[in-house]
């Protein structure tokens, strides 16, 4: 098992992205047990300056959430976000699978196809399962790079409104998935600048 970890972690350095379990069978010598030995080379690294995360249903070897201003200057990557697109991509997250029909609906008005093909270029959301309803509408979800950007194993370790406001990344406005009046796309795009701090690094 020993030398299994060590392959494992090999591999882990030695690639940028993500890897699943099952692309770490395809790469380790039959009859070896990368589930296995994830399990200790994750304790191994506990406390560690670096640790094996899970990220959905891959894993990768990343740098420790509190030493990550440390990295600051080598990872900030700018991507500035409309505030149309920030609510949609938060509307998503929270809400997944999601329509476009309901993610109009919460924010209260129509979400323009560029939005929608921003947050597809940057690979922070995906089209889902269609929905078993008439028409059969395609759904939206977060993806896997989405996940990596912000340290989250999974959607569900996105942060509660209570957090996001005792964090100071939230005013006291209506959020993502409350009603937000009857704003155009346009008047969105206008506040852009100085609105993307919730989802930037």
């Amino acid at each position: 098992m020993a030398e299994q970890e060590r392959m494992v972690e090999a591999i882990l350095f030695a690639t940028a992205e993500p890897i699943t379990v099952r692309e770490l069978e395809s790469r380790m010598p039959h009859g070896c047990d990368p589930a296995e030995a994830l399990v200790y080379l994750r304790k191994r690294y506990e406390g560690r300056g670096v640790q094996v995360m899970k990220i959905g249903d891959a894993w990768a070897i990343r740098t420790a959430a509190d030493l990550g201003f440390l990295m600051q200057k080598e990872t900030v990557e700018t991507r500035k976000l409309s505030r149309a697109a920030i609510e949609t991509l938060a509307i998503i997250a929270y809400h997944q699978p999601v329509t476009r029909a309901e993610i109009e609906e919460i924010r209260g008005v129509s979400v323009s196809r560029g939005t929608v093909d921003q947050l597809l270029e940057l690979e922070w959301i995906r089209f889902g399962r269609r929905k078993m309803t008439p028409g059969r509408p395609v759904t939206f979800v977060v993806t896997q790079s989405f996940l990596d950007h912000f340290g989250l194993e999974n959607a569900r370790d996105l942060p509660g409104l209570k957090e996001l406001r005792a964090a100071g990344l939230l005013e006291n406005r209506p959020a993502p998935g409350l009603s937000l009046g009857s704003e155009s796309e346009d008047e969105d795009e206008e506040e852009a600048e100085g609105q993307t701090e919730l989802f930037e690094d």
